[in-house]
């Protein structure tokens, strides 16, 4: 799949495009919906399937006080979009002037951009461009004038629940990642960038990888089995999600901590992926660095405990079947 950073760089020769647009926050079973009418709709044309989305929430630009933490960051958000069979992602570049363009604006540059459009499929509900000036009823009227059609495609609902990402991330807040499993079709997880630590892991005879991850929606803390994503392949590991109480004397920033079992290699600048898969224990302070060097190898024995009973999500992507959390 080629991301685009505008519409000009696709090389669609002529042939008409089908667009899926929308922020597409967790990639959950409602926007795959959305994405593979698009892509049916592609296929139809004989021409290429595009999401048009966005690099940030738009609430970043337009209301940062009701800005939402985030279910995926981009990389797994452009992964899941590929593997529904998307040709080609526009990321497009949300500030402050993007922000001021209508709907109507937006999606006559989106015709122009793109040379042939022949199908728009979005969500029911969204709404878009300047003060949610667009809608489904505006697109119905310039798909007559500019010769596309359009599709509204309604919520997909879950045990009586209507899936969304606001319902997700409260999910994940408080660590029911079974029930965000079911409503997201696949295993919850979630990526950063491995950034530098104190080192005091390695000290105590088990090295972490640490993770950035602001700005994403995490579970409880504590310290969890998980499933860990590196340069090869899938492998087990120990992750404390916490602000690490025993060394930290007032509240401490929120710290994902990784130690991958059986393996120890430089991962720094390298993006990671983690699928929890159960939550050992609470976090807890500990009266000496001893007493939690003991506790982590006991950490270690349960986690392997855990995961050996649990297929490695080695032939899973991002839209896959959920497992067990």
């Amino acid at each position: 799949m080629k991301t685009l950073r505008e519409p000009a760089e696709l090389a669609s020769e002529g042939r008409p495009v089908a667009l899926a647009i929308g922020v597409f926050d967790g990639v959950h079973l409602g926007h795959q919906e959305v994405i593979r009418r698009t892509v049916a709709a592609a296929r139809r044309a004989n021409g290429p399937a595009v999401v048009a989305t966005f690099d940030r929430h738009p609430n970043a630009v337009v209301a940062p006080d009701r800005m939402p933490l985030a279910i995926l960051p981009t990389s797994l958000r452009l992964q899941a979009f590929a593997e529904l069979g998307v040709d080609a992602a526009w990321l497009i570049r949300f500030d402050e002037a993007f922000s001021r363009q209508t709907g109507e604006e937006f999606v006559r540059r989106l015709v122009t951009g793109f040379g042939r459009v022949a199908h728009i499929c979005v969500g029911r509900d969204f709404h878009f461009g300047w003060r949610r000036s667009g809608d489904v009823d505006l697109l119905r009227r310039l798909g007559a004038e500019l010769g596309f059609t359009s599709e509204a495609v309604p919520p997909q609902t879950l045990a009586g629940h209507i899936i969304s990402s606001t319902g997700i991330r409260e999910l994940i807040r408080r660590g029911a990642l079974a029930e965000a499993a079911r409503w997201l079709g696949r295993p919850y997880r979630f990526a950063g960038p491995v950034i530098r630590g104190d080192g005091l892991g390695r000290q105590l005879g088990f090295p972490t990888a640490n993770l950035d991850v602001t700005g994403l929606q995490l579970p409880p803390g504590g310290v969890y089995a998980a499933w860990v994503q590196g340069p090869d392949d899938w492998c087990p590991a120990v992750m404390n999600l916490g602000t690490r109480p025993t060394v930290t004397a007032a509240a401490g920033e929120l710290r994902v901590e990784l130690h991958l079992l059986g393996r120890d290699c430089d991962l720094y600048g390298q993006e990671l992926v983690v699928q929890p898969v159960c939550r050992l224990r609470a976090e807890q302070r500990f009266a000496s660095l001893e007493d939690l060097k003991a506790q982590i190898a006991r950490d270690i024995a349960a986690s392997r405990a855990v995961l050996v009973e649990v297929t490695p999500p080695s032939a899973r992507g991002v839209v896959g079947r959920p497992g067990r959390t």
